[in-house]
């Protein structure tokens, strides 16, 4: 048992609803605080001096100065498992070209997968642990990494493999997702139903076996998938046991009511989400994730953040950290700049970075510090928990604790 503190403030996040809009005054602030930890779970989370008086066999980690605690950051969407890069497409956009036009001239998704299938699972492992390394000094605890840059049976299960063999090498929660139905591969002679029907035939059951991932995913946009095919996928999938996700909304409206429509953990993206498919997400148990890392990358508009709080959603923020459209990577940035544009409280950013983005992992044991829960969490320098947005992603979290064990001295 280790009693560590104390910290100036701990934002517990303990008590805040799932859902729906949080003003600043919801958030409960300990001050003088310390959290109990064994067996890689928090024990208590209170009064230091008082934990320590009730505690008085515990190990003790004594933090000096002061510092802001709160829970580890859960990136709930990226594609993290990638090689090389594609700078090449971002001259491209920034000289005007369109994501589609750079797809359509053999850039884009395609270009990545071309460099995965030149790539050895060790290698694309290795180059995956640098990134989670990355991410964990920046106080990111829980990683969601996909699939979908190999669109063949062989080259999906290696990038899985290289998950798997980088879950192993990292103290870090590594939670892969299948996203073979990236978009129809430039080789696969069929149509692009046939393409799915593969996946699900061919594909899926062995990562079933091979127990490689729990979650399939789907991009429903002009140039990958339609509504129709990607609800016959979805429903297929859910009924072979994996929890289902969809790339939704991101150019056109149409993904998030496929997501709702099948009961899908999250529907990512909703850049192009009106107040139709707004108010069907809140209505809705689908977790609706803003990446934006992905409108800073391609020049467009956020996700309607405030407006799906307002109407009763969701809201998780995710980095979408990808070679090609968001390849910065730096989740509390990104949120921080998200937050001044679609005003949202710091209390909904915490909230969207912790057990909000947990719920769209269906994780229900992290992103919060409450009894019971995953010793993870993360200590700022600072003697405010404002200052952390503040600074707009410049301040960095000094000490990160994965499961109770310190991450980075």
């Amino acid at each position: 048992m280790k009693l560590i503190g104390p910290f100036t403030q701990i934002l517990s996040l303990a008590a805040l609803p799932l859902k729906g809009a949080i003003a600043d005054d919801a958030l409960q602030i300990i001050p003088n605080g310390g959290v109990l930890t064994a067996g890689g779970l928090i024990s208590a989370v209170g009064d230091f001096e008082e934990l320590r008086k009730i505690n008085g066999k515990a190990e003790i980690d004594e933090i000096s100065g002061q510092q802001v605690l709160l829970p580890g950051f859960v990136d709930c969407h990226t594609h993290l498992c990638f090689a090389g890069d594609r700078s090449k497409d971002y001259a491209m956009r920034l000289a005007g070209k369109s994501y589609l036009e750079i797809a359509h001239s053999g850039g884009g998704i395609w270009d990545s997968v071309t460099q995965i299938r030149l790539t050895s699972k060790e290698i694309l492992a290795g180059l995956l642990l640098q990134r989670v390394s990355r991410h964990a000094s920046e106080g990111v605890t829980t990683i969601e990494i996909k699939s979908g840059y190999g669109l063949k049976v062989e080259e999906e299960l290696k990038q899985l493999y290289a998950i798997k063999l980088a879950a192993a090498g990292s103290a870090i929660d590594l939670i892969p997702t299948c996203l073979a139905a990236h978009i129809l591969p430039k080789d696969f002679s069929g149509l692009a139903a046939d393409y799915l029907e593969h996946v699900l035939n061919d594909l899926l059951p062995a990562i079933k076996k091979e127990n490689l991932a729990a979650r399939a995913d789907i991009f429903i946009e002009q140039g990958a998938f339609n509504p129709t095919n990607a609800t016959d996928y979805l429903r297929a999938a859910k009924q072979m046991g994996f929890d289902v996700t969809v790339h939704a909304d991101q150019f056109t409206r149409a993904g998030s009511e496929v997501a709702v429509s099948v009961g899908a953990v999250s529907a990512d993206h909703l850049e192009a989400s009106g107040q139709k498919e707004i108010k069907r997400l809140a209505a809705s148990e689908t977790v609706a994730v803003a990446l934006p890392g992905a409108s800073l990358g391609l020049g467009i508009g956020f996700a309607p953040a405030r407006k799906l709080l307002n109407a009763g959603a969701c809201l998780a923020i995710a980095s979408d950290w990808n070679p090609g459209s968001a390849p910065m990577g730096d989740l509390l940035m990104q949120a921080s700049v998200l937050s001044v544009y679609e005003k949202l409280t710091t209390a909904e950013v915490f909230a969207g970075l912790t057990y909000r983005a947990a719920k769209a992992l269906n994780l229900h044991d992290r992103g919060s510090l409450e009894k019971g829960k995953l010793a993870d969490f993360q200590a700022y320098l600072c003697n405010d928990y404002r200052q952390i947005l503040y600074y707009q992603g410049k301040l960095k979290p000094a000490r990160v604790w994965k499961k109770g064990s310190q991450l980075n001295h």
